[in-house]
């Protein structure tokens, strides 16, 4: 039986719905192990957990120097263009060597400074210097991944994401049950390792087609263009991670370790959900508006997008809402003090959604000086909202910074883009 045009013909709900599948099966490995976190390590394990995938989250920034949108962006143009790929992929192994080398001897050097400045011990120096060595399975997993992206290999995409969340998730398993939070922390830093040996095994074969080392010339030809990913990664990726573990220090610090675990644990449950839209970005959306050109195709797409995902998304936003102390009961027990965080998390990461979709043209344009001005204002936004409410509200203020915030980002970003199609109408052609 044929499937309806609407579903044959849809590519965003086509993706959405294998992001779905995925998504399910990683939703509820991750319940059970979420459940025997809370249980074992408890709510400041829980903390520290957070601060370490942080770290992480920033070194797939620094490591690659922030040059995954660009990659996705110009393999998105370029893909039936081999010598231009050849060239880009030489610029961007140079730049991932020069981000590998830094931020592992950042982190070598480094490591008794920032073992003491996330955990307030020197007990993690170790896990820094692991992670010194891992930094550049970190960089070419990343890279590779924004190549996968490029070419929309959604199916590909999602086989890579879910083995290697499988596998690491094992890695987690063990790690707890030989070492605990030191083991979890451990399988975490070498998550990266997993998902390159999945990358080599599932995508290797079509990753030789576009990329030969042979044809890699060491030249910077696409350094312009790729230093200005540089640019937004490190305000959106970078900054947005530093300033998540200074919060969660000051939550700790103010009040206490277990609120500060309450609200790693609504965000690791935000961004569960939010993963959903993730993979969207990166195989559809950035591709699609890269070869978008006027302003009536843009909200045409826009508005495709937001009919197809934003009532799913607010579906089973709602329904998280409805079953929140169930949820909690489920996968953190104990945890009754994140209650309250629940419906301004939701609200924000609906409003945040809406905005992002919009926000991607900024990425997809190379829109560098507006993509750099919204973020600084968003993160800004954030942090001193975050310090103000904290001192009413406590940790509640922090999810009620979090609604507000985007609720401006979302109106400064439509603000940016009627401005740039307004102006781009204005220059003669």
């Amino acid at each position: 039986m044929k499937l309806p045009k609407f579903l044959s013909g849809n590519t965003v709900l086509k993706i959405t719905s294998l992001n779905a599948v995925v998504i399910t099966i990683r939703l509820v490995v991750s319940v059970f192990i979420q459940r025997l976190l809370a249980i074992t390590v408890g709510e400041a394990g829980i903390a520290s957990i957070g601060q370490v995938r942080n770290v992480m989250v920033m070194l797939t920034s620094t490591s690659t120097m922030g040059i995954f949108s660009g990659v996705v962006k110009y393999v998105a143009e370029y893909k039936e263009d081999k010598p231009e790929l050849a060239k880009l992929f030489s610029t961007a192994t140079i730049f991932v060597i020069i981000g590998s080398v830094v931020s592992s001897l950042i982190l070598f050097i480094g490591s008794s400074y920032f073992s003491n400045y996330l955990f307030k011990s020197d007990d993690f120096v170790y896990v820094f210097k692991l992670l010194a060595v891992i930094v550049p399975f970190i960089a070419v997993s990343r890279t590779i991944n924004g190549i996968v992206s490029g070419l929309s290999e959604y199916k590909k995409y999602a086989k890579i994401e879910l083995i290697s969340y499988l596998l690491a998730t094992v890695a987690i398993l063990i790690g707890l049950y030989t070492s605990k939070l030191e083991g979890v922390i451990i399988a975490i830093a070498i998550a990266p390792m997993i998902q390159l040996v999945v990358l080599g095994f599932v995508f290797g074969k079509t990753l030789r087609e576009y990329m030969s080392f042979k044809s890699l010339k060491f030249n910077l030809i696409y350094k312009n263009k790729l230093l200005a990913f540089t640019l937004m990664s490190f305000v959106s990726a970078f900054l947005l991670n530093y300033i998540e573990i200074n919060i969660r220090t000051t939550v700790a610090d103010e009040i206490n370790i277990n609120e500060a675990g309450y609200w790693t644990a609504i965000t690791f449950i935000s961004k569960n959900y939010m993963v959903f839209a993730t993979g969207l970005f990166t195989l559809y959306v950035i591709p699609k508006f890269a070869n978008i050109h006027n302003e009536k195709d843009f909200k045409n797409e826009v508005f495709s997008i937001y009919k197809t995902i934003l009532p799913i998304f607010g579906l089973g936003m709602l329904l998280v809402y409805l079953f929140r102390n169930l949820i909690i009961e489920i996968i953190y027990p104990d945890f009754t003090g994140m209650e309250p965080l629940f419906k301004w998390q939701l609200l924000g990461d609906f409003i945040r959604l809406c905005a992002l979709v919009l926000a991607h043209q900024f990425l997809a344009k190379r829109l560098v000086k507006s993509f750099v001005v919204t973020e600084i204002i968003s993160l800004v936004l954030f942090f001193v909202l975050t310090k103000i409410f904290i001192q009413y509200y406590g940790t509640e203020g922090v999810v009620m910074a979090h609604l507000v915030r985007f609720i401006i980002y979302f109106a400064i970003v439509i603000f940016v883009i009627r401005l740039y199609y307004s102006n781009k109408q204005s220059k003669p052609s």
